[in-house]
């Protein structure tokens, strides 16, 4: 009989957790509409209100401050556009500044045309440039609006985290206004929108065992809002219209509130991966990983070996019956070199891989990934000697 599959790609996607697949059952079977006011409208309203206080639990934000939408992507569009409103008043941001190392929905810019971002570099570990994003905001045309600066907390490829109280600091100091994308922070480090967080997070449901298809951005207040992507019926307060996506939002609370717990258990985590990177070291003595000088996220590992290639290693992987990662998994199955180690400036024409766990990982399917490592190092050898 075939051994099961391990599954070592939660920075991709988080495998749906049983909280949130009954939440999202219970929903599943309440008929209606949540915008309406009879008593199954009302129902399917508590269903999404309880979910939006869960979402904003879990980042110590304000229920009414959490907007819905489809996903991460969305809500950086969203928030990423010159047009915003204060209260009635209309409010422009004249310039974008983002990080080279972000994930591409905060790369593209959003809704800014191409000549009004800027990128501001990282050093060799990933880490944002904070005197260069400094320099920039104090170069900032103020006559041409607000500035506005995105960046990560923690970086889907290598999971090194940034310095977002510093960084809110500056942007704070140059009175701008700070997005940060919490995708791959949450449920992995604690986040509090009341303290030096930023203006606005952007989360996502599956990469915290919720659904795919639903995420939200949260705000520290209500009065100064972007320009809705989606504009029609008027759901959540105006900022996002739509019917909405009650059962996906369920199931969103549900891992929110999965979550939250989990950040008490981030040791577990942290010894998981020293395992993983002490296999790594094992089997390839040579093997470079990414951002280990600094502070990362306890379940994220990104490395190369030597004339290794990144495809060629996950092929076979997956041929073990192992999920990683050549990377992020945002560009529909594409394979090229990563962007954040161009960033970082490290060259390696082989790429990288990327091993992401979740509490669910066991030591024997680490043991499993070591096992099968080896095996891709020792071909390594044998193919150099032959050559």
């Amino acid at each position: 009989m075939a051994e099961p599959r391990v599954y070592l790609d939660y920075n991709a996607s988080a495998p749906l957790l049983p909280a949130a697949r009954t939440a999202m059952l219970a929903a599943m079977d309440v008929t209606g509409n949540a915008s309406s006011v009879h008593g199954e409208g009302r129902a399917l309203r508590r269903i999404v209100e309880g979910a939006r206080a869960d979402v904003a639990g879990l980042v110590g934000g304000r229920p009414e401050h959490v907007v819905f939408t489809s996903g991460a992507t969305e809500a950086a569009t969203t928030l990423l556009t010159p047009g915003w409103r204060m209260g009635r008043s209309p409010l422009r941001m004249g310039h974008l500044y983002v990080s080279a190392a972000d994930h591409p929905c905060i790369l593209s810019g959003g809704r800014f045309a191409a000549d009004a971002v800027t990128r501001i570099g990282v050093d060799g570990n990933g880490v944002i440039d904070v005197a260069a994003l400094e320099s920039a905001l104090a170069a900032h045309d103020g006559d041409s609006g607000l500035a506005l600066v995105a960046v990560h907390a923690a970086n889907n490829e290598t999971g090194v985290i940034q310095p977002v109280v510093r960084i809110a600091e500056i942007v704070k100091a140059a009175g701008g206004v700070l997005v940060v994308d919490a995708v791959q922070a949450a449920g992995r480090i604690p986040l509090d929108m009341t303290g030096s967080s930023g203006d606005f997070l952007i989360l996502s449901a599956h990469k915290i065992g919720g659904p795919k298809g639903v995420g939200a951005f949260v705000g520290k207040a209500d009065l100064m809002m972007p320009a809705p992507l989606v504009s029609g019926g008027g759901q959540e307060k105006g900022f996002r219209a739509g019917t909405e996506n009650v059962v996906g939002i369920a199931g969103f609370g549900a891992a929110a509130r999965e979550a939250l717990t989990a950040l008490e258990r981030l040791e577990t985590a942290r010894a998981k991966r020293g395992l993983i990177e002490a296999s790594i070291r094992r089997a390839a003595p040579d093997a470079q990983i990414f951002g280990a000088a600094v502070e990362r996220l306890a379940n994220t590992v990104f490395f190369a070996v030597p004339d290794v290639k990144a495809e060629t290693a996950q092929i076979a992987f997956d041929l073990a019956g192992i999920a990683v990662s050549a990377g992020s998994a945002c560009s529909s199955g594409k394979v090229g070199p990563s962007h954040v180690l161009k960033a970082m400036g490290v060259s390696r024409p082989e790429g990288g891989l990327r091993v992401s766990i979740g509490e669910e990982t066991s030591l024997a399917e680490i043991e499993r990934f070591a096992a099968a490592l080896a095996g891709i190092a020792a071909r390594r050898s044998a193919d150099s000697k032959a050559a």
